[in-house]
């Protein structure tokens, strides 16, 4: 995987204010939310735990992109590839604390405070007093609005997370009120705090060539921003290089105190993943996080590693996301739609022959959508749990009641022919027929489709699938495309299967109507890849979102990962739970920075005194 996860997708959380509401019902000002408990942090708390205050500035941090290139400095728009780093210029209303188990812990950052009334029909943002653009102008609720307003509009995907949100307006002279078409969604509060906020009087200025700028554009003009970092130079497509802002708005606020302790950060982009890591052995970045099993076990024996140069490291976080990868077929094409036969391509892939040959044995099978945090399914459904199914007992299959989720399981030639044999059985009992070599669908058509991929890194494991498929008579044609062509035909639909995958937060919430509903299955450019529409599905997902304490919310996640991982709407494939990482030994960080995030380069700082030893480029 090319870091498939990292950006995958923003974990997101539900909230409630953090204290009680004012005897009026419109509640009362606060300064932090969450959602499972009181904020970590008092309200004048100094600063995150997990920063080190002392923290010297200078130096720079450098990075490989997460992509092979970027076309685009706008951080809204559903098309192009926008440039890692640009949340280092922007912020929101809220931040979030990163060592609060449910990362659902927010605090002010544009925002000053904010207000929820009795039934959550809205939010009341404050912004503070201080808050300015880096050319000196403040920032104000038009702009809050207007960002609002210019996100649903020109992006889609945005355009129905918000769907509940049924404006924004300025209530106050540093206040702006976002309004709900609904009660009693306690997630509506925190997802709006976490839209970034964007300058409407530059968006609607003109450039340096006296051209008007376009908000609905992409453009690699480098945009104002209010945050830590501005961006310094830009080579389309293939590096970014931010500056930290001397004179930022908010250096001395808690929430960054410790924090954006780089002179410069910089961005470079490679087109080949084998080509970016011997540009980091050789010194042309400093940060590696490993995405291949067997470079993490042969590819570090350098001189730079055992001379300590170049710090490896394997850091076991502790779980605040879950995940969920796989082969991902689109039950728009008719071969996918009956579950029987997606049940039988999970035979075909034969998990533990690849972790013997290509995976060193460092992986583990997926078998929950909430896979690494401790709110997926668990033995069979009892308790309320039991209660929330039972609503939807007749639209679920029958094992959801019966039995424990539990993938094929392989690994030596006689399991690898038994499952093949169920796989053949189960076409058969959707009606397909093995004439040959050659499955046939109902209509009497040889069965073919294609595996998608977002470069050839996967092909080692898409290739063994392949050929297992092809034993049971089924034509699986394999491409892999750039990372340009892949998301544009992820966002058009046009695949018949797809590796891919989604990250989950320890509180769901909105982002699973993204992820799983009928209405985002005909949406271009939704998370639901697999085009799901199940009434089960979505009756579970409004469970979710609209539970009413922490026991009933966790029984409705159980539902709903048990319902989706019974219908076999993705074949599993695998993970790594702790974090390996290699980074040249320049930096000094927190001492518990491996606890909850590694935080690179964000709570990490440049080092003199181990820059010398280790020299090289700075």
């Amino acid at each position: 995987m090319r870091r498939i996860l990292t950006s995958i997708v923003a974990l997101a959380a539900l909230a409630v204010p953090a204290t009680v509401a004012a005897a009026d019902g419109e509640g009362e000002w606060v300064k932090a939310t969450s959602l499972i408990e009181e904020p970590r942090y008092p309200p004048d708390f100094p600063h995150f735990n997990y920063v080190n205050p002392d923290a010297p500035k200078g130096g720079t941090a450098r990075l490989s992109g997460a992509s092979p290139t970027f076309d685009s400095l706008n951080p809204i728009l559903s098309r192009g590839i926008p440039a890692d780093g640009l949340g280092l210029i922007y912020e929101s209303l809220m931040i979030r604390a990163l060592d609060e188990l449910d990362i659902s812990g927010q605090y002010p950052q544009i925002a000053e405070a904010m207000r929820v009334p009795d039934d959550i029909s809205s939010v009341t943002y404050r912004l503070h007093p201080d808050a300015k653009w880096h050319d000196g102008e403040p920032i104000t609720p038009e702009d809050v609005v207007w960002s609002y307003e210019k996100l649903i509009e020109l992006n889609p995907s945005q355009g129905f997370y918000y769907q509940h949100v049924t404006g924004a307006e300025i209530t106050g002279e540093r206040e702006v009120t976002f309004t709900f078409d609904e009660t009693g969604n306690r997630e509506l509060p925190q997802i709006v705090g976490e839209i970034l906020i964007l300058p409407k009087h530059w968006w609607e200025g003109t450039d340096a060539n006296g051209k008007q700028r376009d908000i609905a554009s992409g453009g690699l003009e480098p945009p104002l921003g209010s945050g830590p970092y501005k961006v310094a130079a830009v080579s389309p497509g293939r590096s970014i290089t931010y500056e930290r802002v001397p004179d930022f708005w908010g250096a001395d606020l808690n929430i960054n105190i410790g924090q954006n302790n780089f002179d410069t950060i910089r961005y470079e982009y490679y087109r080949d993943l084998n080509v970016e890591f011997e540009a980091f052995k050789a010194d042309a970045f400093d940060f590696w996080q490993e995405n291949e099993a067997k470079r993490w076990a042969t590819g570090y024996d350098i001189p730079a590693v055992t001379q300590g140069r170049i710090k490896k490291e394997l850091v076991e976080l502790e779980q605040v996301s879950g995940v969920m990868v796989g082969f991902v077929p689109n039950l728009r094409r008719p071969v996918f739609q009956d579950p029987k036969v997606r049940q039988a391509l999970n035979y075909a892939f034969d998990f533990e022959e690849l972790n013997r040959t290509l995976f060193f044995g460092q992986y583990e099978r997926i078998n929950s959508f909430f896979f690494g945090i401790p709110i997926g399914w668990q033995g069979l459904p009892e308790g309320k749990e039991l209660e929330i199914l039972e609503t939807v007992r007749d639209q679920v299959p029958p094992e959801v009641f019966t039995t424990e989720y539990t993938n094929p399981v392989g690994g030596d030639r006689t399991k690898s022919r038994e499952n093949l044999r169920k796989a053949v059985e189960l076409f058969q009992e959707a009606g397909y027929t093995l004439e040959g070599n050659r499955m046939i669908d109902p209509s009497g058509n040889p069965v073919s489709f294609e595996i998608l991929l977002n470069g050839a890194t996967l092909e080692k494991v898409a290739l063994p699938f392949q050929q297992a498929l092809k034993r049971i008579g089924i034509d699986a044609s394999i491409r892999s495309v750039d990372s340009t062509q892949f998301v544009t035909r992820v966002r058009s639909r046009d695949f018949d299967m797809i590796y891919t995958g989604w990250g989950q937060s320890n509180s769901p919430g909105n982002e699973q109507l993204d992820f799983w509903s009928s209405d985002a299955a005909d949406r271009d450019s939704s998370r639901n890849y697999a085009g799901i529409k199940d009434p089960a599905v979505d009756a579970l997902i409004k469970r979710i979102i609209f539970a009413k304490d922490r026991e009933e919310q966790i029984a409705a996640i159980r539902a709903l990962d048990r319902v989706l991982m019974w219908n076999h709407f993705i074949i599993p494939s695998y993970t790594i739970l702790p974090e390996r990482i290699a980074y040249w030994n320049r930096f000094g960080h927190p001492e518990d920075y491996g606890r909850f995030v590694i935080g690179f380069p964000t709570i990490w700082w440049w080092d003199a005194e181990k820059a010398a030893e280790v020299g090289g480029r700075q």
